[in-house]
C-alpha cells in the first residue's frame, strides 16, 4: 500500500507540472500573435494614409494644409493689410479733399514734436498740390483748436494720442509752411505729456497710412 501511494503521489506531480507548462505555453503563443497583429495594424494603417501627418512625422507635407498654415496665415494677414490700406486712402480722399495714389504722406518725429507732410508725385500736377495745401493749412487751424475729427473720420477710430493733444491744445503749436510740392505742418511742444501723445499719434499715422517713415525720433 505505502509503494501505491508513493506512485500516486508522483502520477499527481508529473499531471500537474504537465498543466503548468502546457498554460505557460499558451499565454506565450497569445502575445506572440498579439504582437504580431498589431505589427500588421500599424503597417497597414502606414501603408493606407501615407499622407496623415500623425504617421509620417519625418516626411515634408508641403500639400497638407495642417503643415503649410504658416503660409496661408501669412496669405491672410497680407490681404486684410492691403484691403485696410485702401479702406483708409478711400476715405482719406473723401476727408481731406485730394488724391492719396497721386500724393505722398510723411510723419516725422523730432525732439521736441514732429512733422506732417504731403507732396504731390508729380511736380505739374498743381490741382492736387493746391487742395494738399488747403487741407494742411486746414489741420493746422482744427488741430490748434483741439478738433481732430478729420484723422478720426480717415482712421474711424480715435487714435493714439489724440485725447492728450486735445487736453493740452495750450501746450501745443502747430506752424503751416509750403514747400515745393505741396506743403507741411510742424507740431511743437515743451510740455513732456504733449510731446509724448504728439509722437505716439505720429507712429500710428505712419503704422496706418503704411509710409515707411521710421518710429524713431530723427534729430537732425
Amino acid at each position: 500500500m505505502r509503494k501505491i501511494k508513493l506512485l500516486l503521489g508522483l502520477l499527481a506531480l508529473v499531471v500537474v507540472a504537465t498543466v503548468a507548462i502546457s498554460i505557460r505555453a499558451q499565454k506565450q503563443s497569445g502575445a506572440s500573435a498579439a504582437q504580431n497583429k498589431g505589427a500588421g495594424v500599424a503597417q497597414r494603417d502606414e501603408t493606407t494614409h501615407p499622407d496623415c501627418p500623425l504617421m509620417m512625422e519625418s516626411k515634408s507635407h508641403p500639400d497638407c494644409p495642417l503643415m503649410r498654415g504658416d503660409k496661408s496665415s501669412a496669405a491672410v494677414d497680407a490681404g486684410g493689410h492691403d484691403a485696410h490700406l485702401a479702406a483708409v486712402n478711400e476715405r482719406g480722399e473723401k476727408a481731406m479733399g485730394f488724391s492719396q495714389s497721386e500724393t505722398t504722406h510723411h510723419f516725422i518725429l523730432k525732439p521736441d514734436g514732429g512733422v506732417i507732410q504731403v507732396e504731390v508725385k508729380d511736380p505739374k500736377d498743381a490741382l492736387n498740390r493746391d487742395a494738399v495745401r488747403q487741407h494742411l493749412a486746414h489741420i493746422a487751424q482744427v488741430f490748434a483748436a483741439g478738433d481732430f475729427d478729420t484723422p478720426m473720420l480717415v482712421h474711424e477710430r480715435v487714435p493714439p494720442g489724440v485725447p492728450v493733444m486735445r487736453r493740452l491744445k495750450s501746450e501745443i503749436r502747430y506752424e503751416y509752411e509750403e514747400t515745393g510740392g505741396g506743403a507741411l505742418v510742424r507740431i511743437k511742444t515743451q510740455n513732456a505729456e504733449a510731446l509724448a501723445a504728439i509722437q505716439d499719434f505720429l507712429r500710428f499715422q505712419i503704422t496706418d497710412h503704411q509710409t515707411g517713415d521710421s518710429l524713431e525720433v530723427n534729430r537732425q
